[in-house]
């Protein structure tokens, strides 16, 4: 199995050819670079000994006899490079004495020639074609073909000048700019390259951090696709196993539960008869009521236990519709509730569910509350809020953040007369949660309950007609 690892697709040979081409790309663009790069190219003027050579013609110069000066440096003359000596009172000299030149030049260029020169020279100049002395008469280079060439004069002790004239650019940046230059095309380069890397490297992993996360939206049967380098295939494989055993586990706590909840309606049936024999009417009353009561809690266990929503194939619909329906209902009812929010956002879930949550959000409110209202709001992410708000007596700071644990009740705001077993906001937090949701409960500044809940943006929503619609002025007759 290991002869053939890069045979596969893995991570390693991911990483292999990732690497392998980013130095087959290098390669290239230095090719590239080195053709059609012109200036950038090339070597700086040290590496390509054009000072030490100006600077050789210049001792030869200054060492030979002024009769001799001029012959020597027409002698020096090559295909790059031109040379020219003129006495102290010639028309040359006098032009090169009173030109000006830019500071910056001169004093590299002194930084440069000076270590190669026997004396420190009394002045060097350092110009360009279109610096006004190059055009002094008698220059020895040809203007009309040599449009881009460099001066560096340097004036003798007897006041004489030599000149050297570059008939083209034929190197690059000085050091200082060259290493610039290749400090940030090697930082530009190192980032292409990390950022094409990580990203090879990194894609599988999102996209199974992904397929988890959806995991918990889909049906319980569902499984993370397996796809990518092998070692994320092994990854995926094995979610998908631990995946059907904790769905096997789930099969057989939800069973074994549902079971012992249907059987006890058995006996609770058969006390119920006997109940009938019971002549004080006071015990069997009180007998009644908790054999109701125990019914209740078996109801509401079978109807957790089944777990319904889990089952439902999600769909899509439009959420504020739901929302003003269940409003609709309860204005029916006598009951009034406001619906505020988008009157139109496609939502994608399980709507059977959903309106099981908000039903039992909404009837929570009107129970232990006054006027609920339902407030819907889209964020610009793409994720969904809705408001059940009250003005009712709340809930104790302490008790908040137990009201979702199951069979729990707040003495004092909930009570067996009212109904429920304590499995309402469980359930709902069970569903919320499923569609990769939250569900939280604070209480409101001047009393009464505020609870969120939050979906994710995890399809995309419809278009949205805004503006309020209020619905309980619609309680006598309401629209449909």
């Amino acid at each position: 199995m290991r002869r053939f690892l890069f045979l596969g697709d893995t991570i390693t040979r991911r990483l292999v050819v990732t690497v392998a081409l980013a130095a087959g790309v290098t390669l290239l663009l230095l090719q590239l670079f080195f053709a059609f790069g012109g200036t950038w190219a090339k070597p700086d003027v040290q590496a390509t000994g054009l000072v030490q050579q100006v600077a050789t013609v210049i001792r030869l110069v200054d060492a030979a006899t002024p009769a001799e000066r001029a012959r020597l440096a027409a002698a020096a003359n090559t295909d790059t490079i031109h040379y020219g000596w003129y006495d102290a009172g010639s028309a040359v000299a006098g032009v090169l004495e009173r030109g000006q030149y830019l500071e910056p030049q001169v004093a590299q260029s002194r930084a440069f020639l000076e270590p190669f020169l026997a004396r420190k020279p009394d002045r060097i100049v350092v110009f360009q074609e279109d610096n006004p002395v190059s055009w002094a008469p008698g220059l020895p280079y040809d203007r009309i073909r040599n449009p881009d060439a460099y001066f560096v004069g340097v004036r003798l002790a007897d006041g004489s000048w030599i000149l050297g004239i570059a008939l083209q650019r034929f190197w690059g940046f000085y050091p200082f700019e060259r290493l610039m230059l290749q400090v940030v095309t090697l930082a530009l380069w190192v980032i292409a390259v990390s950022l094409i890397a990580s990203r090879q490297l990194s894609r599988p992993i999102e996209h199974l951090a992904e397929s988890v996360r959806q995991l918990g939206h889909q049906p319980p049967s569902a499984s993370i696709e397996e796809v990518g380098p092998r070692e994320i295939k092994l990854v995926a494989r094995t979610i998908n196993g631990m995946q059907a055993q904790i769905q096997r586990f789930i099969e057989y706590r939800t069973t074994m539960l549902a079971a012992i909840s249907h059987d006890l309606r058995t006996p609770l049936t058969r006390i119920r008869l006997r109940g009938e024999y019971i002549d004080d009417k006071w015990q069997q009353a009180n007998l009644f009521r908790d054999v109701d009561e125990m019914q209740a809690m078996i109801d509401g266990a079978l109807s957790f236990f089944r777990d319904d929503a889990a089952s439902e194939a999600a769909t899509m619909f439009d959420l504020p519709g739901l929302l003003q329906t269940i409003a609709y209902d309860y204005s029916d009812q006598g009951h009034r509730v406001d619906y505020h929010g988008p009157n139109k956002t496609c939502y994608v879930g399980r709507l059977y569910a959903l309106k099981r949550v908000f039903t039992n959000l909404v009837e929570n409110s009107i129970k232990y509350g006054k006027a609920p209202t339902i407030d819907l709001e889209q964020r610009d992410d793409g994720s969904l809020i809705v408001f059940v708000r009250d003005r009712g007596p709340g809930i104790p700071p302490e008790a908040l953040p137990r009201v979702f644990e199951p069979y729990f009740r707040v003495d004092k705001s909930r009570n067996r007369q009212t109904g429920g077993v304590g499995l309402g906001l469980t359930s709902a937090q069970a569903i919320i949660r499923s569609h990769g949701g939250d569900i939280v409960m604070e209480n409101r500044e001047g009393g009464g309950l505020e609870v969120r809940v939050m979906l994710p943006a995890m399809i995309q929503t419809g278009r949205n007609v805004s503006g309020p619609a209020h619905i309980g002025h619609m309680r006598e007759k309401p629209a449909r």
